[in-house]
């Protein structure tokens, strides 16, 4: 099968790419968020192929994943002259917890007989209002970057893209409870520098940082689930996280500490510092919970699945979302 896809978020899409399909990727000159091409910093498969707007007009493919309403809404008929769902079987994948009023978050493909939204997690699924829309449940999936865990620095990794432009929203002015109680934290990811961390890191290079660190810490107040927290403990990471949207699910107990309490996660932080046997442990349970519930044959068989009702067309008589 043919896949048309925007590269919007590298992680999952770095995990969706490594399937049996071939993969058009758009690009642009400036490799701005409409056009990424394949990803600089990921080491994506040869089934990847990157297409100007111009070469996508007259290219063929099988189906679109959608990410963002403007795909959905203009650019794919725009730059490839088909209207997903109309025209071409579409998927639209929704990985961003909703905001507003909790009895207004109604999706932008709401009520739709011709498509299928694909949620992240449960908690989208929850609070996202698709109407009528077919709607399945797709748990992240992501390439293992095998068990590097040493905890060899006493301190504590924290991955936010934009931490200070974002705020409360990631958990910012919560970073610094953690310096006050004791816990030295080093921030990673996009604008990172801003607030005195290193960003645009490699995966490969970013994932041998985290590794050190003893502690992997998730101060996100609303997101649908942060890739970094999985990829976290793949890696063998003790993790203390914020339980707030799907954290809950991700996080077993045996794998660390998840508490609305911040100084609940300060306090387990502390202790993990200074206890490098319980953090081993509690970092084996970590990654064998991350292996079989965000393995990537899972991920892929999933969605393997997916495409090939989309594409057959059988999503579409009498279904309602489940």
């Amino acid at each position: 099968m043919r896949i048309l896809l925007w590269h919007v978020h590298g992680s999952w899409t770095t995990a969706f790419v490594q399937g049996d399909h071939e993969y058009l990727v758009p690009v642009l000159p400036d490799r701005g968020p409409d056009g990424r091409g394949r990803a600089r910093t990921w080491d994506w498969p040869a089934s990847v192929t990157e297409l100007t707007p111009e070469e996508l007009a007259d290219a063929d493919f099988d189906l679109v994943v959608l990410q963002r309403p403007h795909e959905l809404e203009e650019l794919c008929e725009a730059w490839t002259g088909r209207r997903p769902g109309r025209d071409v079987p579409a998927v639209y994948v929704e990985h961003n917890a909703p905001q507003g009023r909790i009895a207004e978050m109604d999706h932008p493909a709401r009520d739709r007989d011709d498509l299928v939204v694909c949620h992240v997690t449960h908690f989208n699924a929850l609070f996202w209002d698709c109407g009528t829309t077919a709607t399945r449940v797709i748990e992240h999936g992501v390439v293992d970057p095998g068990p590097r865990y040493s905890g060899e620095l006493r301190r504590g990794a924290v991955v936010v893209n934009e931490a200070r432009r974002r705020g409360r929203v990631t958990g910012t002015d919560l970073l610094e409870r953690f310096e006050a109680g004791g816990v030295g934290l080093d921030l990673f990811g996009m604008d990172a520098a801003a607030l005195g961390g290193t960003e645009d890191l490699p995966q490969e290079h970013l994932h041998d940082a985290m590794a050190r660190r003893r502690v992997y810490v998730h101060p996100v107040r609303w997101t649908s689930l942060g890739l970094s927290l999985v990829e976290a403990m793949h890696l063998g990471m003790p993790v203390v996280a914020l339980a707030t949207t799907e954290a809950t699910e991700a996080v077993p107990p045996a794998a660390g500490v998840v508490s609305t309490r911040p100084g609940a996660l300060v306090e387990a932080a502390g202790a993990f510092l200074d206890d490098p046997g319980r953090a081993h442990v509690a970092g084996r349970a970590a990654r064998a919970h991350a292996l079989e519930r965000y393995g990537l044959e899972r991920f892929l068989d999933d969605w393997a699945r997916l495409t090939e009702e989309v594409a057959s067309g059988a999503h579409r008589p009498g279904l309602r979302a489940r």
